[in-house]
C-alpha cells in the first residue's frame, strides 16, 4: 500500500510547467485516450500502483471560470489543465522541489502546529525554529562551511551568493556554463545561460559563460566519462582512471579565463548537474581542476545545489560531494522545504565577514518560524524514513531500467543520472545526435501525461525528459513509470510509420 503523501490527486489539475512545456488538450479523457492508442497498435496500459488516499470532493469554481481567472488575471505561462479528477504519478516533483512527497504528514503536522504558535517573526527577533534548523542544517556541512543566510528562493539564493563573491575577492567577473540556469532575477538572469531565459535588454554585468562539458553533445566524451550507472553509448579514447575529454574541457575553461575576464575574478557558479539544461553531467575530475584554476585568480567557487542537494543523487547528500570538491559558497532551494518557500546560502566565516564589511544584508521573510519548522522536518523525514538511500536504490534501478530503452529505440539517444535525477535525451538519430523535433517530443511527453505520469522537460532545444520524482518512490512506481515511457514512445514510433 503506498502512503497518502506519495501522490496528489485532484478534481482539477493546474500544474505549472516550464516555458517550454507543450500545450494540452483538456477534452481528451483517458478512455478516449486508451481508444487512439489502441487503434495505434498498443493494446496494454501501463497499471499505475494503487493509492490509498482518496482526494476531498472539488467544490472551487468551475472549469470554465477557472479558464478566465487564467487568461485575465495570471502570468501567460503554459500550463496543465485538468478538470475531469484524474490521478497521476508526479515524476518532476512540481519542478524538482517536493523532495519527500507531497503533503508528507509529519511536515503537514510541524506546519500546522506552528502556524497556531507564531507564524512570522523576522530573524532580528530569537525564536527557537531557526535556531534549531541553523544547527540540524550545518551538521550536514563540512567544515568550514558553517554560516548560514536564510533567504526564500534559489534565484534570491544565487543573487546574494554572488553578492558575496564580489564583496570578499574585491573582483566583478563571474563564470558560469553554457546551459546553465542559476536564477531569473536581474542579478541572476546573467548567469544563466539558457536561450528562454535571456533578454535582449541590458542585463547583469561581469557575467562570462564557458563551454559546458557535456559529455554527449559536446565535442569531446565517451563511455568513461561520468560519474553515473549508465554511459553515453558514445565511444571515446579514455580510460576508467584517466579521462581525456576532461582535459580537452579544461583547456576550453583556461581559455575563458585568458580571454573573457580579468586577470582576477570573483567566482565560478557550477550546478553538479545541470538541471534546466536536461540534467547534464561533466567529466569525471573537471570541477576539482576548474576550482583549483579559479582559486588561483582570485575567485570563489560557488555549488547550486538547488534541484541536486538533500540526498537527491542517492550517493551523497550534496552534490558537489559526488565530485570530490569543497565549494566555498553553497546554495540551496526547492526540496530544503518541500515546497514551501525557503532557500539558504552557506559560507564561511571569513567570506561571511567580507559581506558584512561591504553591506547590512536582510531578508524580511528569510528564516521566518515557518519556514525553519518545515525545513527541520523535511531533514527528520529525510533521516528517519533514509531517502537518500531510496534515492540511490530506486534511482539506480529506474536508471538502468531506462537505459535498456536506449537498445529498443534509435530516438533515446541518452540516458544519464545519479539517483533521482534522471535525464533521457531524445535525438533524430543516434549517429547524428541532431536533437529530435520539438513537436515530436511534445507529443511523447503529452502521451505520457495522458497516461497518468507527470514528466519534465530541458535542454537547450527541449529535447530532454526531466526524470526527478520524490525521494520516496517505489520500485513498482518505477516500474509503472518505465511502462508508460516505453508506451508513449511506442506510440510515437507507429505514429511515425504511418
Amino acid at each position: 500500500m503506498t502512503p497518502a503523501w506519495r501522490h496528489l490527486p485532484r478534481a482539477l489539475r493546474l500544474e505549472t510547467s516550464s516555458p517550454w512545456t507543450p500545450k494540452t488538450c483538456p477534452s481528451l479523457s483517458l478512455g478516449a485516450f486508451w481508444r487512439s492508442v489502441t487503434k495505434l497498435g498498443l493494446h496494454t496500459k501501463p497499471r499505475m500502483p494503487p493509492c490509498d488516499f482518496t482526494p476531498e470532493r472539488y467544490q472551487s469554481m468551475p472549469y470554465s471560470r477557472v479558464l478566465e481567472v487564467y487568461r485575465e488575471h495570471l502570468s501567460p505561462e503554459l500550463v496543465y489543465f485538468d478538470h475531469e479528477g484524474n490521478r497521476y504519478l508526479d515524476f518532476f516533483s512540481g519542478i524538482v522541489t517536493v523532495s519527500v512527497g507531497h503533503c508528507h504528514p509529519k511536515v503537514n503536522a510541524v506546519a500546522q502546529k506552528q502556524l497556531g504558535r507564531l507564524w512570522h517573526t523576522s530573524a532580528l527577533f530569537f525564536h527557537p525554529p531557526i535556531h534549531e534548523y541553523a544547527e540540524k542544517l550545518s551538521a550536514l556541512l563540512p567544515d568550514p562551511l558553517k554560516v548560514i543566510f536564510l533567504v526564500n528562493s534559489g534565484s534570491e539564493a544565487n543573487d546574494l551568493a554572488m553578492l558575496m563573491a564580489r564583496a570578499h575577492s574585491k573582483n566583478t567577473d563571474i563564470i558560469s556554463f553554457r546551459g546553465a540556469y542559476h536564477g531569473c532575477s536581474p542579478y541572476t538572469i546573467g548567469l544563466s545561460n539558457v536561450g528562454q531565459f535571456k533578454m535582449t535588454l541590458p542585463g547583469a554585468v561581469g557575467c562570462q559563460s564557458t563551454m559546458c562539458p557535456d559529455v554527449f553533445r559536446g565535442p569531446w566524451g565517451g563511455s568513461h566519462c561520468r560519474d553515473s550507472p549508465v554511459q553515453t553509448i558514445r565511444k571515446c579514447s579514455c580510460a576508467p582512471d584517466c579521462c581525456h575529454a576532461e582535459d580537452q574541457y579544461i583547456e576550453q575553461f583556461k581559455d575563458t579565463l585568458s580571454t573573457c575576464v580579468g586577470k582576477s575574478i570573483a567566482g565560478f557558479f557550477a550546478e553538479p548537474i545541470q538541471g534546466v539544461n536536461g540534467f547534464v553531467q561533466y567529466p569525471k575530475g573537471f570541477l576539482k581542476e576548474a576550482f583549483q584554476l579559479v582559486r588561483e585568480r582570485g575567485g570563489v567557487c560557488i555549488a547550486d545545489e538547488v534541484q541536486t542537494g538533500f540526498g537527491r543523487l542517492g550517493s551523497h547528500f550534496w552534490g558537489f560531494q559526488t565530485h570530490g570538491v569543497l565549494p566555498d559558497i553553497v546554495t540551496m532551494a526547492k526540496g530544503i522545504g518541500n515546497g514551501f518557500p525557503m532557500a539558504a546560502v552557506v559560507t564561511t566565516p571569513e567570506i561571511a565577514k567580507s559581506l558584512a564589511k561591504c553591506v547590512l544584508h536582510f531578508n524580511t521573510f528569510g528564516g521566518n518560524p515557518m519556514a525553519c519548522a518545515i525545513g527541520s522536518a523535511v531533514l527528520e523525514v529525510i533521516k528517519e524514513e533514509k531517502l537518500q538511500e531510496n534515492s540511490q536504490e530506486v534511482g539506480t534501478y529506474l536508471l538502468l531500467k531506462l537505459a535498456k530503452l536506449q537498445d529498443e529505440f534509435e530516438i533515446i539517444g541518452d540516458v544519464r543520472g545519479k539517483g533521482l535525477m534522471i535525464g533521457i535525451e531524445m535525438v533524430k538519430d543516434k549517429t547524428s545526435r541532431q536533437p529530435l523535433p520539438r513537436e515530436e517530443v511534445s507529443q511523447i511527453h503529452e502521451d505520457c501525461r495522458q497516461m497518468g505520469l507527470i514528466v519534465g522537460r530541458g535542454g537547450l532545444f527541449s529535447q530532454t525528459f526531466r526524470i526527478a520524482p520524490s525521494l520516496c518512490i517505489t520500485k513498482p512506481e518505477a516500474d509503472f513509470a518505465v511502462d508508460v515511457f516505453r508506451a508513449a514512445v511506442t506510440q510515437h514510433m507507429e505514429r511515425r510509420a504511418k
